[in-house]
C-alpha cells in the first residue's frame, strides 16, 4: 500500500484532489464526486460541475459544443498536475487520461489508466 493508505482512504484522497483541481482550474467545485479504484484504472464521477454561465450555454447544441471544448482544453492544461497528484496518492504513473462531460446534466467522467494494478495492494 502506498503511504499505508486503505482503499477507502486512497479513493478519498483522489476525490479530494479532484475537488481541489475543479475549484482551482474550473472555478467551481462539483456538488458530488465519487472515485473508484478498479485494478489499473481510476474512475471518477463528478456531478454538478457546470458554472451558471455554462448552464446557460448548454441550452443550445452549439453551446454544448463550446462547453465541452472549453472543459477539454482546461483538462489538457491541468493534465500534468492531475497526473502528479495521482502518482503521489497511488504510487502509480498515469499512462492515459480520458474525460468527457454531459453538458445537458452537468456530469463529468474522468478515467486514469495506470502503469500497474493499484487494487492488488488491497487484497
Amino acid at each position: 500500500m502506498k503511504n499505508g493508505l486503505s482503499r477507502g482512504e486512497m479513493e478519498s484522497s483522489i476525490r479530494n484532489a479532484i475537488i481541489q483541481f475543479e475549484q482551482e482550474f474550473m472555478g467551481r467545485g462539483p456538488t458530488d464526486v465519487r472515485a473508484f479504484i478498479l485494478r489499473d484504472i481510476i474512475l471518477i464521477r463528478l456531478k454538478g460541475v457546470l458554472t451558471p454561465a455554462e448552464r446557460q450555454l448548454a441550452k443550445s447544441d452549439d453551446g454544448i459544443g463550446m462547453v465541452k471544448q472549453m472543459r477539454q482544453n482546461l483538462i489538457s492544461q491541468g493534465r500534468d498536475q492531475l497526473c502528479r497528484q495521482i502518482l503521489d496518492i497511488t504510487g502509480a504513473e498515469t499512462t492515459a487520461l480520458f474525460t468527457d462531460i454531459d453538458a445537458r446534466i452537468g456530469e463529468r467522467i474522468i478515467v486514469f489508466t495506470l502503469d500497474r494494478d493499484v487494487e492488488a495492494v488491497f487484497t
